[in-house]
């Protein structure tokens, strides 16, 4: 494997090309941390801020990261031709292996958003052994229903396909205050996203199926993710009531609720120092991250969450493919921690 893959690549799948932007060298047997981005966006428009944030640079150097755009998503992107058959959701995740494949990753730490929340989701339940953790943000875990579905072809005949993306990221209560921030995204989504392609990916979003996921002891033969799992969610955003959901069903055990005040639908954009500091934490909780090497962060608000309650007590994760003894940091694996 070549030292550095640094730079943009597109990758053969089973089910089309993939666009692929790798950034850092890798570290050793550390795993990636890979991405995927919502519906109507990109890895610019999605991770950018968050990855350029000066704090998550103490992150970074420690892993090389791995940006994947859903198929015809990025900028510049071809339009694809009349018929084309988009991927569905559990094609995008079955597009991963490819990826991880091709760049020599032993496994991954997933970071995704929305619809690549899902996907990412998707792809631990059918690869898991692939998957070392995952940082869920606005998750839904369940499918459309035929209301649902027809409520959203009813508002996509009387409003912009931009529009209709903005209802599915930002709460109405931030279209309707914070209007600088979503004229910058509904500029961004128009010109920035190739808009026949973005129509495919959202039809196809909106037709996905209930995540086949249920808390283990509760159902027979119970499917779950088997590695430690961040969510994350912004007061008020539209997906709340999809995340609670997604985090009942998963092992309290090994699953963190974190739901982000003054954050809204978007809490990598708009609290990227909040979100890093709880990403070093459950970096820590997997066995990486010591906080001697943690310069900016060990002194910030160290007490924040590992301090948090917890109503099932503290249960440290074990380490599961951690090829380092360093872990100094420990995280109290919570129901769910505000900030």
């Amino acid at each position: 494997m070549p030292e550095c893959w640094d730079g943009e690549h597109d990758i053969e799948t089973p089910y089309g090309l993939l666009h692929v932007v790798i950034r850092g060298s890798p570290k050793g047997n550390r795993p990636a941390i890979l991405t995927y981005h919502d519906v109507g966006l990109n890895h610019k428009l999605c991770f950018n801020t968050f990855f350029n944030f000066e704090d998550m640079q103490e992150i970074t150097k420690h892993f090389v990261v791995c940006h994947v755009d859903a198929p015809g998503q990025q900028v510049g992107a071809s339009q694809f031709p009349q018929g084309y058959q988009f991927p569905s959701m559990e094609q995008l995740a079955a597009m991963l292996p490819s990826v991880v494949q091709h760049f020599g990753f032993k496994y991954v730490i997933g970071i995704g958003v929305g619809a690549g929340a899902y996907v990412l989701a998707k792809f631990a339940l059918i690869f898991p052994d692939l998957v070392e953790g995952l940082v869920l943000m606005n998750i839904d875990p369940n499918g459309k229903g035929w209301i649902d579905w027809a409520a959203t072809k009813l508002s996509g005949l009387t409003s912009t396909l931009p529009d209709t993306v903005l209802s599915h990221l930002f709460s109405q209560e931030e279209l309707v205050n914070n209007t600088e921030l979503v004229q910058s995204y509904r500029q961004q989504i128009s010109n920035v996203v190739n808009q026949a392609n973005l129509q495919l990916f959202w039809n196809m979003y909106n037709s996905r199926r209930d995540l086949d996921i249920n808390r283990p002891g509760t159902v027979p033969n119970a499917k779950t993710l088997r590695c430690p799992v961040m969510l994350v969610v912004g007061d008020n955003a539209p997906a709340e009531d999809g995340v609670v959901e997604c985090n009942s069903k998963l092992d309290p055990t090994t699953t963190t609720f974190l739901k982000m005040a003054d954050s809204g639908g978007l809490p990598q954009v708009t609290q990227p120092g909040k979100l890093t500091e709880a990403f070093k934490y459950f970096l820590q909780g997997m066995g990486y991250m010591p906080s001697a090497s943690m310069t900016r962060l060990a002194r910030s608000r160290t007490a924040s969450l590992t301090s948090a309650s917890s109503v099932d007590g503290n249960r440290p994760q074990a380490c599961t493919h951690s090829e380092s003894s360093e872990a100094l940091g420990q995280v109290n694996h919570t129901m769910e921690v505000s900030c």
